[in-house]
């Protein structure tokens, strides 16, 4: 009885300190989106625009870990199979989060647009244990920024 009730205490403060630290990040994420929205960053291969522009390789990664409430529900989620909607919202902020890391090394540089972008994911809580979900998202483009005329 004693280990359901900590199970149950676990779970209830995973999910209220997850959410509210999860809400934050989104918020943090949305207001920085919406000031670096006017540095595109595109996955074409080759840039749209013509002329003499100087270019550099950009990145961003960031390391996210799931919280325990989310650890939980996705276990429970692995028995009866189905999409797992909790690692799906970890992906995506990670994702967002690094693509503003590289938009904001750009952004340093003086670029006008990111071209090329690209995605690296990688799992690195191990695959085995039964330690919390942590991912790496590095995305990583090129920056095109117009030589000085100086």
């Amino acid at each position: 009885m004693e280990q359901l009730l900590i199970t149950i205490v676990l779970v209830a403060l995973g999910y209220f300190f997850g959410r509210r630290a999860e809400n934050k990040h989104i918020k943090s994420i949305i207001e920085r989106e919406a000031v670096m929205n006017q540095l595109p960053a595109m996955a074409g291969r080759f840039p749209p625009q013509n002329g003499k522009y100087h270019q550099q390789l950009v990145s961003g990664s960031v390391v996210i870990a799931n919280d325990y409430f989310k650890t939980f529900v996705a276990g429970l989620r692995n028995l009866f199979g189905g999409k797992i909607t909790a690692y799906e919202t970890l992906l995506d902020r990670a994702r967002r989060e690094a693509v503003l890391r590289m938009k904001q090394e750009a952004q340093s540089l003086g670029a006008e647009l990111i071209f090329n972008v690209k995605y690296e994911t990688s799992n690195i809580s191990g695959q085995y244990n039964k330690r919390m979900p942590v991912i790496e998202v590095h995305a990583y483009g090129t920056a095109l920024m117009e030589y000085s005329t100086k």
